[in-house]
């Protein structure tokens, strides 16, 4: 397919140009914008340019500057270009959100990218195009920019055209204080990947390389600089201004900041000579962090490939109680973390598959014993006096994802339970918040919604987005009293290849009545690069190759059963 090629050209690079000159090539990467939306380069393919322009609420001229830019806009948006905003000067949403610009305005947090595409004025605009990931015009919003965009889309412009801004001077004063004194590796830069990639990126981790070192930090440098940027990694799908989660793996703007500046300073050692990454040591068996679990499940043993890609595995686990068990806590161990990506379990009837009633019912509730995702061992206590019912004769119904590695293996993964002595006063339970649809070829952007009402008072203690490869984006919230949404959690950057149960911070209060939404779209378009096929139409089903559109609230009853 021709998406297919024009993703492996973007990816190796090999998309020719002519011989003449060559435009300025540049880095992907994403960002959030004021509204909490996703934007990342390389999945502009739907557009043939991205036009940016650097964003400073203080210049004295942004407001002409903007005004001129969206007359530009109105010119040229019907030819399949984008116009956003780049918020060059790390403001915050809620002071951007004020902006009446009528453009999306991407939130440059750390001022990364603007420092990473050369931007050093307000005001100034550049022409990129997605499919290349080059740059053709970088100067004020003239006729010189129009002269540009009109190049790229009609292939005519072979070079990359700059013109110098002086009116706004954008300070960078993270990367002149990094610049005058480079990042120490030792106590600076270590500390980093040990918090945020080491359990995942080291030797018998799931990651695709160790990190293990400073060579090899220094050797992988241009690999993590390039996932940083486009979000790729730390795998943090989360809105942060949306909700607050215990379990989001994200790095601020500091760490950011510090890791980038040091790689594009060369990457030198400390001149202590200390290597934090060497020195760091891993439990040959992971400990179960409560003591000794009341019963341990067995997965079945898997059988993993060297190579290939596997689709999801389903297994079940009997259970042997001839009486009803109460969950109050559990923690998984992978057999093998090299090639575990994430399980989830759920407790089923003896007839029942691991989907329950989800492929007959769009809403239903289900008994879920949390998920396991790759990273530090954690073991989850649930709410005080709430637990999982296991009834008598269920079994654990599981679903798991594997990556290959180049090796073959086995892979025996076990999930400790804890019990209650005596049953808790409150059942905790998954509402399972699905729709039927079809999603149409070549929509970059399906719009989905979802709602329920609970009739009882109940307390919403974790989150989970489901969708397959078409996924974009998906975001849960309630209704409030005054007939405004308050939103729980957005995941404006949904990936298939990452399940996790986001448990909030703060347990959510929901009165009998009030309704649930989950809120979200598709990307079926070739500019989804886990697309299988954009030119085909997509409907309802549990199987990969299907869609699923279904947001997972845990809760429990605010009262006792």
């Amino acid at each position: 397919m021709l998406y297919k090629l024009k993703w492996l050209l973007v990816l190796v690079g090999l998309i020719p140009v002519t011989a003449a000159a060559v435009p300025e090539r540049i880095g992907d990467f994403a960002l959030l914008d004021n509204h909490g939306e996703f934007h990342q380069l390389s999945r502009y393919l739907h557009k043939k340019a991205v036009v940016l322009m650097a964003y400073d609420r203080s210049c004295g001229d942004m407001n002409s500057m903007v005004d001129r830019f969206r007359a530009i806009q109105s010119r040229w948006q019907k030819r399949d270009v984008a116009f956003l905003l780049l918020d060059s000067t790390d403001t915050p949403r809620t002071s951007l959100t004020e902006s009446n610009s009528g453009l999306p305005i991407l939130e440059d947090d750390g001022q990364m990218v603007s420092e990473t595409l050369g931007i050093s004025q307000a005001g100034e605009v550049l022409v990129l195009e997605p499919l290349r990931l080059s740059r053709f015009y970088q100067g004020p919003p003239q006729a010189d920019l129009e002269q540009a965009i009109a190049g790229v889309l009609d292939r005519s412009l072979s070079n990359t055209t700059r013109i110098a801004l002086q009116d706004c001077p954008i300070a960078f004063p993270v990367r002149d204080q990094h610049q005058a004194k480079v990042p120490d590796y030792a106590t600076e830069v270590a500390p980093i990947i040990i918090k945020r990639c080491a359990e995942c990126h080291r030797e018998g981790g799931v990651g695709p390389f160790a990190i293990d070192s400073h060579i090899m930090m220094r050797g992988w440098s241009p690999m993590i600089r390039e996932v940083v940027l486009n979000k790729r990694m730390p795998p943090t799908q989360i809105d942060p201004y949306v909700g607050h989660t215990v379990n989001a793996r994200e790095m601020t703007s500091l760490e950011m900041q510090t890791l980038i500046h040091w790689i594009d300073a060369g990457g030198p050692a400390s001149a202590s000579g200390e290597d934090p990454l060497a020195e760091l040591e891993f439990p040959e068996q992971e400990p179960w962090l409560l003591g000794e679990p009341d019963f341990i499940a067995k997965a079945p043993a898997t059988e993993i490939a060297a190579t290939g890609i596997m689709d999801y595995v389903y297994n079940t686990v009997q259970l042997p109680f001839g009486e009803d068990k109460w969950v109050r806590a559990v923690q998984y161990i992978a057999g093998d973390k090299t090639v575990l990506h994430h399980l989830v379990i759920f407790v089923t009837a003896p007839d029942e598959s691991f989907w329950g009633a989800e492929p007959e019912k769009s809403i239903t509730s289900r008994r879920f014993l949390e998920s396991y995702q790759p990273g530090n061992p954690v073991a989850v206590e649930f709410e005080p006096d709430t637990g999982v019912l296991i009834p008598a004769g269920h079994k654990l119904s599981m679903q798991l994802h594997y990556v290959t590695n180049g090796r073959s293996t086995i892979d025996n993964t076990r999930l400790g339970l804890y019990f209650h002595d005596e049953p808790p006063a409150h059942e905790r339970l998954v509402a399972a918040v699905g729709a039927r649809f079809t999603v149409p070829a070549q929509n970059p952007d399906y719009a989905m919604h979802s709602e329920h009402v609970f009739d009882q008072d109940v307390v919403i203690t974790g989150l989970r987005a489901r969708m397959h490869y078409r996924g974009k984006k998906m975001k849960f919230a309630i209704d409030q009293p005054d007939g405004s949404l308050k939103e729980l959690l957005s995941v404006p950057a949904y990936n298939y290849g990452w399940q996790p149960h986001y448990r909030l911070a703060e347990p959510v209060l929901v009165p009998a009545g009030a309704r649930i939404h989950v809120i979200g779209a598709f990307d079926n378009s070739e500019s989804n690069p886990l697309n299988p096929d954009p030119e085909k139409e997509v409907g309802f089903g549990v199987d990969s190759w299907d869609e699923m559109f279904t947001g997972y609230f845990t809760y429990h009853a605010a009262e006792g059963r």
